[in-house]
């Protein structure tokens, strides 16, 4: 019989929803019950995309044995990252508090009936090995620890709750605000990039979308200062050996999660929503700095596989692809040269076996092959390649697919509605924009309940109350999309989101944003996180977010708000600035604000201000236009209409600039340093 997983809208939690463990979902019920049979809790916490979480489940939690044994001696219960970040983020950093190591997925831990962690580890093998203790040795083990040393372990508890307390910034005598660390940033970055192969960091690799954005706007907007020329280099290297290498599919879009090796050829498979937005927002702007036809058609590639991989008939994205395909990581993707001979023309493979390597030596697993560019594609090669690739991508696709994880996350779907939008309007692609909006409506119509946010959906049920990254990665991307299209609809949500991440989230005394909501459920420790992992930091974006809709609307409340989280985290700023790019690009915009381009005058002609604007990269400027006479809009941007053509008015800070009424002229002036 299924377990209590069965009815979870994981699709994590439900591919163990068979397993033999008694597994329970996180929640009041399995808590109390721990209470009242004094038992252990163990912790197991993945995503369905994980490799290693699949090769425990194979060994462990499917064997009858090894589930005797967990379902005797512990409360079990099975947490989906992905759903429950504020969980995860908790216990990793037990994790490292306890055992000195980073963590990681699986996350393994034993806690206390009142959620405190006494053990942890990551993944265990069934019996020992790699010289790891066996879990089925484990458990009784530990289980006989909790019960014969509960004074140590409850002085041990007390350490780490006082520990992670003291991992909450705390505001201190910050002075004025200055460009230093937007400079060491860089300087950081420079000294970890690697000049061969591209990338930040040795392997193994991971695409640092949000730090390559930093690095590229650095180079725009210091101009030739020489640390602006080395954020090109960092950017540009890196982004063309991507696009070069496994870690990009070759035939049908998109990314995987990281790169395994240095030269960025063998990916770890899985697809992740959250990586692929940022990505393509970030090939959009370096494509507009570089003109580099590589980034074009990696924007163009994304995007395809995004509307017909990852977004579902409702309009919402999908969150991710497994690395496995018939329990097998990588088989899904990877190629012979026999095999591909077989598909296509001689003439075909005569131009794709030296492109994609296909005549040099196996590169996965010694006996097979998996797509990056080897060597330039000849002359005249290109009708020959799409050709190759449009057949080899059928065939693949008549393979078995890695198993795709249809739970729609706000907070992801932001970061791709952001990147859709911006790469829509970087090459005025409206299917693009148009498959940004769908997913906007969708989250707006099923997420959105009574003034809040639930943070996920699947099969016609929305649940979990949302975290600070759907709040603030949300109100971004409607910020990008009101530059594509405007809509007094999203100017009203964008204000709602606002408005609601102050209230809900805002730490009246300290300053900053707490990632869950002050009516969340209580957990044993509360999280305000500043540095950008996997995704950006939710206190980084929110104070951007913040600054820039407060700027638009002439909203002064957003600001401040802005500068309070920046004063909380400016000793880290200063301490590790690389660590913080998304705090670092609201730091920037606070000491320069951005300057907001608002633009009055009939449809078509509005449109083509658009289009020539946004042709050109412009990082600290936004750039709004208005038809007709949308309803509403706040004094600031109640800009009079003009009789014919467009007025431009440009505007920083409190100040706005007589109206423009010549494009080129508006051209000129926003070439100018801000």
């Amino acid at each position: 019989m299924p377990n209590r997983l069965a009815q979870e809208t994981s699709p994590y939690l439900q591919q163990h929803a068979d397993n033999p463990v008694d597994w329970r979902p996180w929640g009041e019920e399995a808590l109390k019950l721990a209470r009242e049979q004094d038992k252990p809790i163990l912790l197991s916490v993945g995503y369905s995309a994980c490799h290693w979480c699949h090769v425990m489940a194979h060994e462990s939690f499917e064997d009858a044995a090894v589930a005797a044994e967990m379902n005797r001696l512990y409360i079990n219960i099975k947490v989906d990252r992905e759903e429950r970040p504020d969980l995860d983020q908790i216990y990793q950093t037990a994790h490292q508090m306890l055992t000195r190591r980073n963590g990681g997925w699986p996350l393994t831990m034993f806690l206390m009936p009142d959620g405190t962690p006494f053990f942890g580890g990551t993944y265990f093998p069934k019996t020992p090995r790699y010289n790891m203790p066996g879990f089925l040795d484990l458990l009784p083990r530990i289980e006989h620890a909790y019960r014969a040393q509960r004074g140590e372990i409850a002085k041990q508890s007390a350490s780490l709750l006082a520990a992670l307390a003291q991992t909450a910034p705390v505001a201190g005598g910050a002075g004025e605000f200055e460009r230093a660390p937007l400079i060491a940033a860089l300087q950081e970055f420079a000294q970890m990039f690697d000049r061969t192969h591209g990338g930040i960091g040795h392997a193994p690799k991971f695409p640092h979308p949000y730090e390559l954005s930093f690095c590229l706007r650095r180079h725009v907007v210091d101009g030739d200062a020489a640390h602006a020329r080395t954020g090109l280099e960092i950017a540009h290297t890196t982004l063309t050996r991507m696009a070069e290498g496994g870690i990009y599919d070759h035939l049908g879009g998109g990314f995987a999660r990281y790169s395994v090796d240095e030269t960025w050829t063998i990916p770890h498979f899985e697809k992740m929503l959250y990586d692929n937005g940022p990505l393509l927002a970030l090939y959009s702007d370096a494509w507009q700095v570089t003109q580099a036809p590589r980034y074009q058609a990696v924007c163009e590639e994304t995007a395809a596989w995004v509307m017909r991989e990852m977004q579902s008939n409702e309009g919402g994205y999908y969150s991710s692809f497994d690395a496995d395909s018939e329990h097998v990581e990588g088989k899904f993707y990877v190629w012979t040269p026999d095999a591909v001979k077989a598909l296509l023309t001689p003439e075909e493979y005569a131009v794709v076996a030296p492109h994609y390597g296909l005549d040099s030596a196996a590169n996965f697993e010694h006996e097979y092959w998996h797509l990056r560019v080897a060597s330039p594609l000849p002359g005249g090669g290109e009708t020959q390649l799409a050709r190759a690739r449009a057949k080899l991508l059928a065939a693949r696709n008549q393979r078995i697919w890695p198993g795709r994880d249809d739970k729609i996350l706000t907070s992801w779907n932001a970061l791709m509605i952001k990147g859709m939008a911006r790469a829509a309007r970087v090459f005025d692609q409206p299917a693009w924009l148009a498959s940004a909006r769908r997913a906007l409506d969708f989250i707006r119509q099923t997420q959105w309940r009574d003034g809040r946010l639930l943070a996920t959906y699947k099969d016609g049920r929305a649940h979990l109350n949302a975290y600070l990254d759907d709040y603030a990665f949300l109100l971004d991307a409607l910020l990008e999309l009101m530059q594509c299209e405007f809509r007094a609809d999203d100017l009203a949500f964008a204000q709602a989101l606002a408005e609601r991440l102050l209230e809900q989230f805002e730490d009246d005394e300290q300053g900053g944003f707490f990632f869950t909501s002050h009516d969340h459920e209580k957990l044993i420790h509360r999280n305000k996180p500043g540095f950008d992992n996997a995704t950006p930091s939710g206190n980084g974006i929110a104070a951007f977010a913040l600054q820039r809709l407060g700027h638009l609307i002439g909203e002064t409340r957003y600001i401040v708000a802005a500068e309070r989280a920046l004063r909380l985290f400016h000793a880290a700023l200063q301490r590790q600035p690389s660590a913080f790019v998304s705090l670092l690009g609201a730091l920037e915009e606070a000491l320069s604000p951005p300057r907001v381009v608002i633009l009055r005058g009939e449809v078509r002609a509005l449109h083509e201000w658009q289009r020539r604007l946004a042709a050109r990269y412009r990082p600290d400027t936004i750039v709004i236009a208005l038809p007709g006479e949308p309803a509403n809009l706040p004094p600031v941007l109640a800009k009079p209409v003009p009789a014919t053509g467009v007025n431009a008015w440009v505007c920083q800070g409190v100040s706005c600039l007589p109206p423009l009424a010549d494009l080129d002229a508006c051209e000129r002036l926003l070439q100018e340093p801000s």
